[in-house]
């Protein structure tokens, strides 16, 4: 059994975290957050220790590492706000815990360089959420262009749409130099997606760029791909409020359609599942994903 302890417990993924922690039968021990409405904590770890405060909750760790084997903590997960993603991470390389940190892994590309250094340094690692490539229809898809014998791009269209009300632009998710924008904070695991599929990028337009939506065309090795991303609800198909969906995900290629609106419930007890096991996806495999959202968020539209 593993030791687990946690930033971020009470925010909107952290429940995802909590779940897949105890569903691979292991123990969470500390947990953190500014908000102290922490109550989902009961569910799973009712006695887990709880702080409202980082500065006590490092404290903690650290006491707890210096107790020796069996009492330290063997990994942090991070749930906090995109910003604090490195500076959690490196509270983790600190406490001789590896980190499990929510996407983003970091907003701008060279703070990878320094994560990496500290996983030297400490002997530590850091993991990525990058459950997208876990999900069953992506993984059939991936066998089925790796089978291709065309060298010929494919012709692709990426629609990714979830509704988000007035709060999301008051929140921290709604500030760029917070959250990372739209394209950051909803469309990271998309873009991993298409270059895990695809390939490095080749070229990059954006077309719009609003609070609430955008466009753009990406050219991949593999694949010219013209995608959109939304949170306004007015851009959700036709009758899909009606039946109670909330979010559309299609990954249309030549004639064939994929649809990724479900399959989600189970992908963050995957990926723990998977980093336990000896895998997991590391600062390298985020990179790419990450450097590419740095152009969309900065580059001239066109």
């Amino acid at each position: 059994m593993k030791r687990f302890a946690m930033l971020g417990a009470a925010g909107f993924v952290a429940p995802r975290h909590l779940k897949a922690i105890h569903q691979t039968g292991n123990s969470l021990v500390a947990a953190c957050d500014p908000y102290d409405g922490a109550g989902v904590l009961d569910r799973f770890f009712p006695d887990c220790r709880f702080f409202t405060e980082v500065e006590r909750f490092d404290r903690h760790l650290e006491k707890l590492r210096r107790r020796g084997e069996g009492n330290s903590v063997d990994y942090l997960s991070i749930c906090s706000p995109n910003y604090l993603h490195d500076a959690h991470c490196r509270l983790a390389l600190r406490v001789h815990a590896d980190a499990i940190c929510e996407k983003p892994l970091v907003i701008t590309p060279w703070n990878l360089d320094q994560l990496e250094q500290l996983e030297q340094e400490y002997g530590g690692r850091v993991y990525t959420v990058l459950q997208l490539r876990l999900h069953a229809e992506a993984q059939r898809l991936r066998e089925k262009l790796l089978a291709r014998t065309s060298t010929d791009k494919l012709e692709c269209e990426l629609v990714y749409i979830t509704r988000r009300g007035p709060w999301y632009h008051q929140s921290w998710k709604g500030r760029d130099e917070s959250s990372g924008g739209l394209p950051m904070n909803i469309g990271i695991h998309f873009f991993d997606l298409l270059l895990w599929l695809f390939g490095a990028v080749e070229r990059t337009e954006v077309f719009e760029r609003s609070p609430d939506r955008l466009r753009g065309r990406l050219e991949l090795k593999g694949a010219n791909v013209n995608w959109s991303l939304s949170i306004n609800v007015a851009d959700l198909p036709e009758g899909h409020l009606e039946k109670g969906l909330h979010a559309y995900r299609a990954l249309t290629i030549g004639e064939d359609a994929f649809d990724f609106s479900s399959g989600f419930d189970d992908l963050h007890t995957r990926v723990y599942q998977d980093i336990l096991a000896g895998g997991g996806f590391r600062i390298q495999d985020a990179r790419p994903s990450i450097e590419l959202v740095h152009k969309i968020r900065t580059c001239t539209i066109s």
